[in-house]
C-alpha cells in the first residue's frame, strides 16, 4: 500500500460527500488511501478495489500460516511416510 500523504489523503466527510467523484478518481490515479474524518477524528478509510483485494489475500495467507503453526505446536502433524500412506503410496 502506498503511504498516506496527510496533505492530500485526509478529508472531512462533508467535503468527501460533495466531492466523492474527485476522491474516487484520486484513489484510482494515485493508489493512495484516503482517510475520511467525522468531527475531526478518523471515521473510515477509502481504498482502491485492487488494494482491498490485496489486503484480503494477505489476511487469508497470514491466517493459514497461523493455523499451520498452531497445528504444529499442538502436535497435529504427520511424517512424510504417513502422508504417502494416506495418499495411497503416491509421492507428493
Amino acid at each position: 500500500m502506498k503511504p498516506l500523504r496527510l496533505s492530500r489523503g485526509v478529508v472531512p466527510i462533508a467535503k468527501f460527500k460533495s466531492e466523492a467523484p474527485r476522491w474516487f478518481k484520486q484513489i484510482a490515479d494515485s493508489g493512495e488511501p484516503v482517510v475520511i474524518t467525522l468531527n475531526g477524528k478518523p471515521a473510515g478509510v477509502l481504498l482502491s478495489p485492487s488494494e482491498f483485494d490485496r489486503l484480503q489475500e494477505r489476511e487469508r495467507f497470514l491466517a493459514s500460516i497461523a493455523e499451520g503453526v498452531a497445528d504444529a505446536n499442538s502436535g497435529r502433524v504427520m511424517t512424510s511416510a504417513e502422508l504417502r500412506k494416506r495418499l495411497g503410496g503416491r509421492r507428493p
